[in-house]
């Protein structure tokens, strides 16, 4: 009786639910546009300030944060949401646990916290602190919504119908669990009053820019390096048919990075009051974080071996490896970065601003891209895309505006730091502040080209994923199932 039992479990069809994922593709794809064009015009603002218009909603200072928490937690975060609640499903062969109600709960609910936080920026409210903006009441809502994603998450994890955990749910468990410790620690405010819109954060000096850079950099590392790797190792194999290269260095990666990743964030405190030996603990940590690293993209590129030519004939999976060579270039130049004698000329430069967005541009977006280029016509049952030259159009045109964005940064960041350390024989300045920023203009006009040619690219993707949605299903007749259902298998 027990066996008969159990092979019926055994042959009953899983029926997952898709309907959530197809909305936060929707939303991630959205929200990626909307990231890209303003960074765009805030491009536009430091070439020529006068586009601020004198409107104080549309100042720099504003517009900014719009663009990072749009590019991190809008577009990356609805990739994040959409990848793993699909991969979740496959690799545990298990519907999410709880009621539809519940998902549409969280898309929404996370919607609603992009667009409270982005209002509050451009009306002026703002903690200050990178990454961590929000006041303290609509973090307050993000927990809540976090809570229950991540109880979707685990309690899918639990219910699953296989008994191996497979590697990237490992990557996204930790970016859940470590990003709800980040946001609870780094976010503790003492409201004026429970009514008032403006908190002030419980920790003051030293403590706060200790807990903000710890904050900083493990956003860095567990939302925009850990997630994406749980992408990378579910959706490069998918796409090249190929098994990971080797499933035992995968977990060597998975374990010493979370735990060296940890240790690194006072390296953004150099020559600050920040204690010596904390300084030194931050770079020492940082430079060992180039093994795991480097160990991951050698993974992800080598389970291409033996599917290399799919390269030619598949241009969404030249995203995917193209993401995981810019994570390796990235995860090169960050710890380098770290180290004080390189940091004294890099910091406070623009070459900050190139390393950040070869890491968001290069592998954040472009790991994303090639996730959703598969993504879309697996959810809406196409057996392809609309148009494939268009997903290569879209990987030039976006590849070379990267390369103009890094590129232009670089050189301006250089610059920049030998403007500001030189003197002249009389031991005075060489040169003014005022002097440096007229030096770098031509190089910001070239990002801002950069950054428009991958807006550009975004927005040909759209077209593409739109026509792709339009076309006829490809589903055999009588196979068709409610709206937002699949059955594990097909």
């Amino acid at each position: 009786m027990a066996d008969t039992a159990l092979a019926d479990v055994a042959v009953r069809p899983v029926v997952y639910n898709e309907d959530v994922i197809k909305k936060f593709t929707i939303a991630s794809m959205f929200w990626a546009v909307v990231a890209f064009l303003a960074g765009v015009y805030i491009a536009t603002e430091l070439c020529w300030p006068g586009f601020n218009l004198g409107l104080s909603f549309l100042n720099f200072g504003r517009l900014r944060p719009v663009h990072t928490s749009a590019a991190i937690f809008a577009f990356g975060g609805n990739a994040l949401f959409a990848t793993s609640l699909y991969v979740v499903q496959r690799t545990c062969r298990a519907r999410l646990v709880g009621p539809d109600a519940l998902h549409d709960f969280i898309f929404w609910g996370y919607q609603f916290f992009i667009v409270m936080a982005a209002l509050s920026y451009v009306m002026g409210y703002s903690r200050g602190q990178e990454y961590s903006e929000p006041e303290w009441h609509i973090t307050l809502f993000l927990v809540l919504v976090w809570v229950l994603y991540a109880a979707v998450y685990i309690g899918t994890l639990l219910k699953r119908q296989e008994p191996h955990i497979y590697v990237a749910n490992w990557f996204y468990l930790a970016f859940i669990l470590t990003v709800a410790i980040l946001v609870l620690v780094n976010n503790a405010a003492l409201p004026v009053s429970f009514f008032a819109a403006k908190g002030y954060v419980a920790y003051s000096g030293v403590q706060n820019a200790m807990v903000q850079w710890w904050y900083g950099h493990n956003a860095v590392g567990f939302f925009l390096t850990a997630a994406f790797l749980g992408m990378m190792y579910y959706f490069i194999p998918k796409q090249a048919n190929r098994p990971v290269y080797s499933y035992r260095l995968s977990i060597v990666h998975f374990w010493s990075l979370i735990f060296l990743y940890m240790w690194a964030g006072p390296h953004h405190l150099h020559y600050t009051s920040l204690p010596d030996w904390t300084q030194t603990l931050g770079m020492a940590f940082s430079v060992m974080l180039w093994m795991p690293s480097w160990g991951g993209m050698i993974n992800g590129l080598m389970t291409l071996s033996g599917a290399w030519d799919k390269l030619r004939t598949d241009p969404a999976l030249r995203f995917s490896v193209t993401a995981v060579g810019f994570y390796g270039m990235s995860t090169f130049e960050g710890p380098l970065m770290s180290i004080r004698e390189v940091n004294s000329l890099s910091h406070y430069t623009d070459w900050t601003v190139g390393h950040v967005h070869s890491g968001a541009l290069g592998w954040v977006a472009f790991i994303s891209f090639g996730a959703i280029y598969y993504l879309v016509p697996a959810l809406w049952k196409r057996s392809s895309l609309y148009s494939t030259k268009l997903v290569a159009w879209h990987y030039w045109v976006a590849t070379l505006g990267i390369v103009f964005y890094i590129s232009a940064m670089w050189v301006a960041g250089i610059m920049q730091g030998l403007m500001w350390r030189a003197y002249d024989r009389f031991g005075f300045l060489q040169y003014s502040f005022s002097e440096s920023v007229n030096a770098v203009h031509p190089y910001y006009v070239i990002r801002m080209l950069g950054g428009l040619m991958f807006l550009i690219g975004g927005l040909i993707m759209c077209y593409n994923l739109i026509k792709t949605v339009r076309s006829p299903s490809t589903e055999p007749r009588g196979a068709v199932l409610p709206a937002g259902l699949a059955v594990a298998g097909e």
